[in-house]
Formats: structure tokens, C-alpha cells, sequence
């Protein structure tokens, strides 16, 4: 039999024989996540213009929520320990102005940062590695995930557990935005603006995105042989299964409408916009 001598050789960077538009999706995840970066550490540095008590409205934007201690000076009324104590402002850097925003999105900042489809997002828009495939890369050989530093993407399960918990409080932060006070007995009622849809579909787009996590699905049933013998049985491993289908849909809507909510709110906050109350 006949033997043909077949070379392979490596591409060069961004080397490639596609014809069509691999650099589009790559690029489009740059310009949104880089996006999303820029918008929320600008948001985080503010330190005001977070929540909403003008008209009656109750609104908290999900960058802050919870609110462990209020910058001095602001009383948001969504504070657990009030305004930020001295012990606290002296272990504080001075070279950063205190915002509640920084004790709290590092949390869910690392739950989407080592999620498994973000990995291969970034990796490929902002690595190149590779931008997409068959097309060179500008750095030789594969390291994988199993050494450092990339093995510290394994943290991503913990992160979940921490992921679940920020959804109830996010939901908790969209029920009271259905509590108006009343101008005249200075009471709660119910009411309904435009910024409690708008606070209410953040949990709603959130949970859709965790709640298909690969981690949760893994932990519902994934590890087993025979999913109907998981705690639970085998529908919670089709919840997260169905979810989890759709994971890249929900990881870019649940972060664009995390952007929109706290722009939402810094506006009315700021009196650039009016809340629309609808009942």
C-alpha cells in the first residue's frame, strides 16, 4: 500500500485559509464585554446616585445590593450597618474613595469571570488564543487549565454558591420596589413604576443564567450514572439541562440588563429621568 507524506505546520499569528467572518464573534465579545468593564468600574467609583427614594419609589441598584455600609454622609435607607464607621474608613485606602459598590461586585464579578462559556469568550477576543478556529495564535503550545494560573478557574463552583445567594437578594431588592410611600401617611404601599419591571426582570434574566450554570448541572445530577437516582430525581437535572442549553443567551442578557438596571436607577437618582409611575 501506498503511503503519502503529509507536513503540518503551525500558523502563523492570525494566520488562517477561512474565507468567512471569524473575526466578527470575536469581536463583537470584545466590544461587549470591554463594554461592560468600562461601564461598571466607572459605576462602582461613584459612590452615589445608587438608589432611589424620590416619589415615593424604593429602588436599589444590583451593583450595590447589598449595601453593608453607606458612604458618609448618604443614607440610602438599604444599608445593614448605616453610614461607614471610622474603624472601618481608617483600615480603608486612602488613595480610593469608599464605595459600597466595591465590597460587592467582586463576588459576582468572579462568578462570571470563571464561568465556562465566558472562559472561551474572553480567552478568544481578548487573548487570541486562538481568536477562533483554525486561525494561528500568537502564542505557541497549550498550558490547558491545569497549571497556574489558569487552575484558579476552578474556583468557579464556590462562586456559585455565592451566585444563588446574591439571586434572593436581588429578588428580595425587586419585591420592595413595589413598596411606595404614601405622601400623606407616610406609610408603604403598593405601587408599581417603571423602575420595579425593570429591577424585576434583573433577577428574573440572572437567575435564568445561573440556575444553568454547568456547575449546578454537574452538582444536580451531572456526576451520576443514572440521573434518576440524584437527590431530587431526575427533574432538577432537566431544569438546569434546559436552562443550561441556552446558557450563552442568558450570560449576555442578564449582564447587559445588570448594566441597564444601574444606569436606570443613577438616572432617575440624579434627576435626568423621571420614573414612570404606572399604578
Amino acid at each position: 500500500m501506498s503511503q503519502v507524506e503529509v507536513r503540518i505546520r503551525s500558523r502563523r499569528f492570525l494566520e488562517t485559509q477561512r474565507q468567512d467572518g471569524w473575526w466578527i464573534q470575536p469581536l463583537l465579545v470584545f466590544l461587549g464585554l470591554g463594554a461592560f468593564i468600562v461601564y461598571s468600574t466607572w459605576a462602582a467609583f461613584q459612590g452615589k446616585n445608587f438608589f432611589v427614594d424620590a416619589g415615593g419609589a424604593h429602588y436599589l441598584s444590583p451593583m450595590y445590593s447589598p449595601v453593608i455600609f453607606d458612604p458618609v454622609g448618604v443614607h440610602s435607607g438599604h444599608a445593614l450597618f448605616g453610614e461607614a464607621p471610622k474603624w472601618f474608613l481608617n483600615i480603608w485606602p486612602g488613595f480610593i474613595t469608599y464605595s459600597p459598590a466595591f465590597l460587592i461586585l467582586i463576588f459576582p464579578g468572579l462568578f462570571r469571570f470563571t464561568c465556562y462559556y465566558y472562559r472561551g469568550a474572553y480567552y478568544k477576543a481578548f487573548w487570541l488564543s486562538p481568536s477562533n478556529c483554525t486561525v494561528g495564535k500568537p502564542l505557541k503550545g497549550y498550558r490547558g487549565e491545569a497549571k497556574f494560573p489558569l487552575i484558579l478557574q476552578n474556583i468557579h463552583r464556590y462562586f456559585m454558591y455565592v451566585a444563588i445567594v446574591f439571586i434572593g437578594i436581588l429578588s428580595y431588592d425587586a419585591v420592595m420596589s413595589y413598596t411606595w410611600i404614601d405622601p400623606d401617611t407616610k406609610s408603604r404601599v403598593f405601587g408599581v413604576g417603571l423602575g420595579s419591571l425593570v429591577l424585576t426582570i434583573n433577577p428574573i434574566l440572572l437567575g435564568g443564567y445561573t440556575f444553568g450554570c454547568h456547575s449546578l448541572r454537574h452538582l444536580v445530577g451531572g456526576r451520576k450514572d443514572c440521573v434518576s437516582t440524584a437527590v431530587g430525581g431526575a427533574l432538577p437535572y432537566k431544569c438546569v439541562s434546559c436552562l443550561n442549553s441556552r446558557h450563552m443567551r442568558w450570560a449576555w442578557a442578564s449582564l447587559f440588563w445588570v448594566g441597564f438596571t444601574d444606569f436606570y436607577v443613577r438616572m432617575c437618582a440624579s434627576g435626568a429621568w423621571i420614573d414612570w409611575r404606572i399604578f
